[in-house]
């Protein structure tokens, strides 16, 4: 077709939905090209969060926005905003629409497929805010997560479905997903940029992310930066926790970052971060980051209150506390827990870490740990013969089954733990015969409790998460209280969030002001002389 003949078929179309989009909608998309193409960072980030999120509610509560063909007229046809306009509207539909069809899942796979290639292979001269781009990645898992889940469920299938799954074979294929949040990270250089910051050699999170220079841009440098949070979500989905930490260590989540300034970035970071750990028994490390994120949640979850992200608040919140009343029971720590956070744990868990802490055969490990995952995905292209059956479970029964092995690993050593408190010289023998077992046992469960009780890190390093430690002086076993770090910061972030409290109240106290009466002037140092005060 030639390009004034497509143009006039362009604009025909547009007007065809002139009838049935708001003149609002019209405004707002206006707005936010205008303001995309002229730089104004804060002005999109103002449409974005504020009109798109109104209208959504208002107009398209129940219905999806208007397809980018119909909204052309109004962005002067601009083939990049109108594909940034398809994946803001497509992520809106996934998640406030029901009954989306496979066509719809495939259409919004082929619009990020677009995107991410003009990303990757075009300079682009624009800024987004932060807030959207890590929308935009975390749709993208968000939806490859459903889509994985949706075809994994063949028994209520319908001859239809079956064949437009043979036919979109491809769409959200795992290598896919992995491929494009690879070429982001690789062709953003984040890792490099990352490096020379540590050299002191860029401000990357003073300038939180953004481009100062005229005509840069953040959206590659972005996109990078959280596809590698990205990666790690959908390595945690297939079981892969030992490479999902891996594609995550550019990032010091010891310290504030860049991934912080998002609050749904902030959360799904650590919350993945801890999950991985969980699974690799580093529950020390796991416990010091959760107490972090939760004591911050109570701080600011009012603030969210009416945010579109206050259910993901929410639900992150609980599964962290079940996470982390797990962690303490598998792995206790004394004194690193904040007050606040231990009296809502204790409020939440208390009776189950109470019976967990015993070993208690009646403690529901499986309903927390159900709780408290991931929906795990089945990364495999699903076979389309019949008989058609459901695997989607399947991922979440086998990870299930690879924790409560551990658990029961875990179970015979409280004992250990229990004497090793009372007793801190003891021979092999007499503990033996406390324990009612017999030497080469003990011996056997001694050196199972020093495995358990030490895991490798990220970085290689050997670390132990016991509250106790031993050695064994010939047939004498020496046991000594273990020396855990102090988080000081923690202790001020507790007593800093209080002094706040107390100075709001005094701000809303109001002193009398001394009467004075006319012609007398306040003095700074008056006299006493017993009976009267005087200047």
């Amino acid at each position: 077709m030639p390009a004034a003949a497509a143009a006039a078929s362009s604009g025909t179309l547009a007007a065809s939905y002139t009838d049935y989009i708001p003149d609002s909608v019209k405004s707002f998309v206006s707005d936010l090209y205008r303001s995309i193409r002229g730089g104004d960072v804060v002005g999109t980030d103002k449409l974005y969060e504020g009109d798109f999120r109104r209208l959504s509610a208002r107009v398209y509560r129940d219905k999806p926005w208007p397809p980018a063909k119909a909204v052309a007229l109004y962005c002067d046809d601009d083939h990049v905003f109108l594909l940034l306009y398809s994946e803001l509207t497509s992520r809106h539909a996934h998640a406030r629409l029901p009954g989306l069809t496979l066509t719809h899942r495939a259409d919004s796979w082929d619009t990020y497929c677009s995107l991410f290639t003009v990303v990757l292979q075009n300079v682009l001269t624009m800024q987004l805010p932060n807030q959207w781009l890590w929308d935009m990645v975390d749709g993208f898992v968000s939806q490859f997560q459903r889509f994985c889940q949706y075809r994994t469920k063949l028994e209520d299938k319908t001859e239809e479905e079956i064949s437009l799954l043979k036919r979109f074979d491809q769409a959200w294929s795992v290598y896919g997903v992995f491929n494009y949040l690879k070429a982001l990270v690789e062709n953003s250089m984040i890792r490099e940029i990352l490096e020379r910051e540590n050299e002191g050699l860029e401000q990357f999170t003073m300038m939180n992310g953004y481009e100062h220079k005229q005509g840069g841009s953040n959206v590659l440098k972005m996109l990078g930066y959280y596809s590698m949070i990205g990666l790690l979500r959908v390595h945690c989905l297939i079981g892969d926790y030992h490479t999902g930490l891996r594609c995550l260590l550019p990032i010091d989540i010891g310290q504030q970052g860049v991934y912080t300034t998002v609050t749904g970035s902030y959360i799904s970071t650590i919350y993945y971060y801890g999950f991985a750990n969980f699974m690799m028994r580093r529950y020390a490390d796991v416990i010091h980051q959760f107490n972090k994120i939760l004591l911050y949640i109570l701080k600011y979850k009012q603030y969210h209150e009416k945010s579109p992200q206050y259910d993901f608040v929410l639900k992150k919140n609980e599964q962290m506390y079940a996470l982390l009343a797990i962690c303490l029971s598998l792995c206790p720590q004394n004194n690193v827990i904040a007050e606040d956070v231990s009296i809502e744990l204790k409020g939440k868990y208390g009776t189950e870490m109470e019976k967990m802490l015993r070993g208690d055969d009646q403690a529901h490990y499986d309903e927390l740990f159900s709780l408290a995952c991931p929906k795990f995905i089945a990364a495999w292209p699903p076979v389309l013969k019949e008989p058609f059956t459901n695997y989607n479970q399947d991922v979440y029964r086998l990870q299930l089954k690879l924790f409560l092995d551990e658990v029961k690993q875990q179970l015979f050593l409280g004992d250990i733990r229990s004497f090793l408190k009372v007793f801190s010289v003891i021979t092999i023998g007499r503990l033996a015969q406390h324990m009612k077992l017999d030497e080469n046992t003990l011996r056997a469960i001694l050196l199972a409790y020093t495995c358990k009780t030490h895991a490798v890190d990220n970085y290689g390093k050997i670390t132990s998460s016991a509250d106790f430690d031993f050695y064994i002086d010939e047939e004498t076993v020496h046991a000594t209280e273990s020396k855990s770090s102090k988080h000081h910061h923690d202790y001020f972030l507790t007593h800093i969030s209080k002094l706040e409290e107390v100075m709001g109240e005094l701000s809303e106290v109001q002193l009398a002001e001394p009467a004075i009466s006319p012609g007398e002037e306040a003095c700074m140092f008056p006299s006493y002389d017993g009976a009267h005060w005087h200047c």
